[in-house]
């Protein structure tokens, strides 16, 4: 555990040294918070509220991109060879990763909550407690997300793509940027598929709906859970430590599986699920609130 606990810090230490992590978890996710909260709900508490789950969501959900360009850098540049050296394991060095992430993007997680309060006068967040279960779920396996794509690219040009790809839907099909209601039908069922989904409408849920439970965020805390342990031990199982070991094949299978259950997920919901109901719930709410100039209370 000592081991463990110099190996965390050592990677907190590497991490805050890579720029792109530094932009992706902290420069743009308070471009986000200001934008939300002092454009679009127009400095608004009660509309703040309604943003916070998004704004939240984002924080968590960049880990992924600074999480897997550090790695990589860190192989290119031959730092992590010099870690294969000692008795640190793939498993060691990949769950210091996710544990330093947690303990990087939590400042900004808990900054903005704060900002939210004392800028924004936001009084009531709901169900803190669950939002703050969510977002250990949703850091742990955004981070995870990172460590695969960190575990099957060769080069940083390579990863920036494949994180490109994944980006895109997670941001703009999952309630992030657009609130889930605001999408055309087809695009909502599409959302159901993404596992951004289920953290955005599980955090706007517990932080802005009245009489949110730990029971309500069942189905986005275990999904994303369960992810989280599957795509860990997959990029445990294709570590490279070495800038000239290359992908195996069967690596891009494997990556695919870690769709599996949220392709099955996204089924179920599309057929017996409620979510995008309750989206359309609490976006008619904030209009409403908005015709009416309701404060926050």
């Amino acid at each position: 555990m000592k081991n463990f606990g110099s190996l965390t810090r050592m990677r907190i230490a590497l991490t805050l040294r890579n720029r792109m992590f530094l932009f992706f978890s902290v420069v743009m996710p308070f471009a986000f918070f200001f934008l939300y909260a002092g454009v679009f709900a127009k400095s608004n508490p009660y509309a703040v509220r309604f943003f916070l789950g998004p704004i939240l969501s984002l924080t968590v959900m960049g880990s992924f991109w600074g999480l897997s360009a550090a790695l990589v850098t860190f192989r290119e540049q031959g730092i992590l060879r010099r870690f294969h050296v000692t008795p640190v394991t793939a498993g060691d060095m990949l769950a210091s990763s996710v544990v330093a992430n947690f303990i990087l993007i939590m400042p900004t997680v808990i900054l903005q909550l704060l900002f939210a309060r004392f800028l924004f006068h936001v009084t009531d967040f709901g169900n803190l407690g669950v939002a703050f279960v969510l977002l250990a779920a949703g850091t742990i396996s955004f981070a995870a997300l990172g460590l695969v794509v960190a575990s099957v690219t060769n080069t940083m040009q390579e990863t920036q793509v494949i994180n490109q790809l994944l980006w895109l839907p997670l941001i703009f099909l999952s309630g992030a940027t657009f609130p889930l209601a605001f999408l055309p039908g087809v695009a909502q069922k599409f959302a159901l598929f993404l596992p951004a989904t289920y953290l955005v409408e599980g955090l706007r849920h517990s932080i802005f709906d009245p009489g949110a439970s730990a029971w309500d965020a069942r189905v986005a805390f275990g999904s994303l859970a369960f992810w989280a342990v599957l795509t860990f031990f997959l990029s445990v199982q294709l570590f490279r430590w070495e800038p000239e070991s290359k992908v195996p094949r069967r690596a891009k299978l494997l990556v695919a599986a870690t769709a599996i259950p949220f392709l099955l997920l996204g089924i179920w919901e599309n057929s017996y699920g409620h979510i995008p109901q309750q989206a359309s719930a609490a976006f008619e709410s904030l209009t409403t609130a908005g015709h009416h100039s309701t404060p926050e209370k």
